[in-house]
């Protein structure tokens, strides 16, 4: 890592003290050997005594009705406890993330391929796969439909659901729109004071999450006639949520814990099989567990929006944005799940770290009888930056400017008015961040030639040995892009948490109990760092996060560390306050001393360490806890008509270089560099801050050049890891990451959200790396072969 610019809050110099394990030390991670060692227990690694097996059938269809379905001769396959379809579910046949429109098995219709139809539990995996092909269900195909403009035309196509139907979109096939309009909007007089004006078309594919652990959970029946789910997800209670009216439920007879999670990426926002395990559960009085294969995961949850995109930026001749003129068209899928906060992100983030006078912008979700799509990394945003990027990208050509230099002419900072009227009222070092990826020193030009020979595995298609370095180009590209953290437009985001103090063999020991999942983002190792930093032990107990304390919210949005950081935070300082008021009444210390003593390496301190008590002493047979929830600032809805609205919480930016050669004959690409500057506010955990611009850089990349979903009239083609690709460690080049710590007043510690920013920006750099090595215009993400060399 780069040199580090620092700006740390007084509070957090004077509580952290140097060399414990806590706030910004790069403590690791207490489930790391576990995982690497293969020793980890994940979800799918679930079991319970007398277990059943439960499975899905799914639609081969992405559009039809149901004219008939017979299980009869899957309820008498030898093995088999329960056949469900949705006349056996006892309350509502409807759940939602957002929007409450979405079966859980199919009625009268399905509106994607791979919908649920029916369930099986059986005594084997096998026997419930024998059973489900015994299922005999009649469809009646129709015509799906697969594109937004045929979404918009539903005099022609029809409606994915039809508007007597349960739902709750803006009308038609659209699930949600917003637009923003600032300045003068774009009218002719705008677009006159121009004097230059770039136009294009922009297409963004279908991204998966690609987490390596599938879905799966087990569900335990209860003596109270509610229901146990060990699950891995990414927001347990709203998983809750959904599914007690489906189960006809109250809240405190449907009980989930978190499993062990194999990665989420927003894939597991949405329910996939947890309902289903429950229904299973319930229905047969045993305990039911459900693992999807990797193909069925693919039909299982959501994915990242397809994205149609039109961009005109207008400019001065020495640079200056005068206007942006955009609409954005978002693949929404059969069902809404989270598209409206899509909408919500891409329109209001969708012009980019810029200062742009005056701005309109469309954006909006369609129905489709393709797959759901709903949150990913960087929601919403990511399809928005590749577009503006590139814009910035041809507007600096156009211009003959640098395209660094043009973005650092136009690009916010700290007081700068966003196009929906909110201010940026913390650091917004953008410039900075350009300038410092502009300024890193560049890799070799031709790095696979040493001693006088070509070392193929540094050339594009490595050891396939397509090239010895004939027809390899280089290109250097540049992105930055502006995210929010934590979720917006008036939602009353919140996090709980518990801490509980007191002496255990002897020392003084910690624990915290939080709904938080840990995703593998770090979450539990934080939460530690947080208490030793205030409560001055160095032993803390993280306990499973379940719902028998309050939500955390999901794990999404860039929001964990602020969010449920600054619970645990809070409710830390809670019981430190506590202890204190505990040691006045024991031992009579004045008010004036009690405002300046600390916790300290198991001790009441004062001054530079002086032991007033030992914590061990003070708290004797005692416990001290206190349970505390954290809201961040209010946001609000943006206005429906113009956008204008203090629609995010907080905004956090990251810069890319990206460096790559290209085979301009066969068309691959090998990326040689994705160097990164980011503003992290404050490093909590260095190491976990690295890891997570790392892997959002990679995810990025991958969209850049070689991840989507093939989905050719509703039907997904490539539903496996043979045929989806991702990167892997040979794909994944060198990166230097420089991290600026300019800490937000508004957050906890003073930080800002790490995980999704790297996403956005990550790929526009590449695909700007390939146009100048190539000279193409790529306006389509991934870049596939044949787009490089027109076959």
């Amino acid at each position: 890592m780069a040199a580090t610019a620092r700006a740390v809050p007084r509070n957090l110099q004077e509580t952290h003290a140097p060399g414990t394990d806590g706030i910004g030390a790069s403590t690791l991670r207490p489930d790391g050997v576990l995982k690497v060692r293969g020793d980890f227990a994940y979800s799918s690694d679930l079991w319970h005594e007398d277990m059943l097996w439960g499975m899905a059938l799914r639609s081969p269809h992405p559009r039809a009705r149901i004219r008939s379905l017979d299980i009869s001769a899957a309820v008498a396959q030898p093995g088999v406890y329960a056949v469900l379809t949705h006349d056996d579910i006892p309350g509502s046949k409807f759940y939602g993330l957002e929007v409450v429109d979405q079966p859980v098995l199919a009625i009268d219709q399905v509106r994607f391929h791979g919908e649920p139809v029916a369930l099986v539990a059986a005594d084997h995996p096998e026997t419930a796969r024998r059973a489900l092909a015994k299922i005999r269900v009649e469809y009646e195909v129709l015509a799906p439909i697969t594109t937004t403009a045929q979404a918009l035309d539903v005099d022609a196509n029809g409606y994915v659901h039809a508007p007597d139907e349960y739902k709750a979109h803006a009308s038609d096939n659209v699930v949600h729109r917003q637009r923003i309009v600032s300045g003068l909007g774009v009218t002719d007089e705008v677009r006159a004071a121009a004097d230059v004006v770039v136009r294009h078309d922009y297409e963004v594919g279908m991204q998966d999450q690609a987490f390596l652990g599938p879905e799966s959970g087990l569900a335990v029946p209860a003596e109270d006639g509610g229901v146990d789910l060990y699950i891995a997800t990414q927001w347990l209670h709203v998983d809750r949520d959904q599914m007690c009216p489906v189960l006809g439920l109250p809240p405190e007879k449907v009980r989930l814990a978190l499993a062990g999670v194999g990665g989420a990426f927003g894939g597991r926002e949405d329910i996939s099989m947890q309902v289903h395990a429950c229904l299973l559960a319930l229905h047969t009085g045993k305990p039911v567990k459900i693992v999807y294969s990797r193909e069925e995961s693919f039909f299982g949850h959501v994915h990242r929006h397809p994205a149609v995109l039109t961009y005109e930026h207008g400019a001065t001749r020495d640079g200056r944005l005068v206007y942006v003129e955009a609409s954005i068209s978002l693949d929404g899928g059969a069902y809404a799940s989270s598209s409206p906060a899509v909408v919500g992100n891409a329109s209001s983030l969708g012009i980019g770290p810029y200062v742009v006078p005056n701005v309109e912008m469309n954006a909006a979700a369609y129905y489709t009888n393709n797959p759901p799509c709903g949150a990913m990394r960087g929601f919403g945003a990511v399809q928005a930056c590749f577009a503006y990027e590139s814009q910035m990208d041809r507007l600096a050509a156009e211009l003959g400017m640098d395209p660094v230099e043009l973005r650092q002419l136009n690009a916010v900072e700290e007081g700068s008015a966003m196009p929906t009227g909110q201010i940026i009222d913390s650091p917004a070092p953008v410039a900075e961040l350009l300038r410092r990826v502009k300024d890193m020193p560049l890799p070799p030009t031709r790095p696979w030639e040493s001693d006088g020979g070509t070392d193929v595995r540094e050339l594009p298609g490595g050891l396939s040995n397509t090239t010895h370095g004939e027809g390899v180009v280089r290109g250097v590209g540049y992105a930055v892009g502006i995210k929010n953290v934590g979720f917006s437009e008036g939602f009353d985001d919140y996090s709980t948490a518990h801490v509980r103090l007191e002496v255990v063999g002897g020392a003084p020991v910690a624990s915290v109990h939080t709904a938080a999942a840990e995703v593998g983002q770090g979450g539990i190792t934080v939460h530690a760092q947080i208490v030793r930093t205030e409560l001055g032990v160095e032993q803390v107990t993280i306990h499973p996060a379940n719902t028998r304390v309050g939500s955390a919210g999901s794990t999404s949005a860039s929001r964990q560390t602020y969010m449920t950081g600054g619970a645990v935070k809070l409710a830390a300082e809670a019981v430190r306050a506590s202890v204190l008021t505990l040691g006045r009444e024991r031992y009579g210390w004045s008010a004036d001393l009690v405002a300046g003593l600390r916790l300290e390496a198991g001790k009441v301190v004062v001054g530079r360490g002086e032991v007033v008590a030992d914590l061990v002493d003070l708290l004797g047979d005692d416990a001290v806890e206190a349970t505390r929830e954290h809201h961040h600032r209010p946001t609000q809805a943006f206005d429906r008509v113009t956008g204008q609205g203090f629609g995010h919480v907080q905004y956090t930016f990251c810069a890319h270089r990206a460096v790559v050669d290209v085979d301009v004959d066969l068309g691959l690409v090998k990326v040689v560099e994705l160097s990164a500057a980011q503003d992290v506010g404050v490093m909590l955990n260095p190491l976990s801050v690295l890891g997570q611009i790392q892997g959002g850089s990679t995810q990025g990349l991958g969209l850049a050049v070689m991840e989507e979903i093939l989905v050719e009239d509703g039907k997904v083609r490539n539903p496996s890891f043979t045929d989806y690709l991702i990167p892997t460690i040979l794909d994944t080049p060198p990166m230097r990451i420089d991290v600026l710590e300019l800490a937000d007043p508004h957050a906890p510690y003073g930080l800002r959200g790490v995980g999704e920013a790297p996403t956005l920006s990550s790929t526009p750099a590449v695909v700007s790396a390939i146009r100048a090595a190539t000279g193409l215009a790529l306006n389509r993400v991934p870049v596939r072969p044949e787009h490089l060399t027109g076959t």
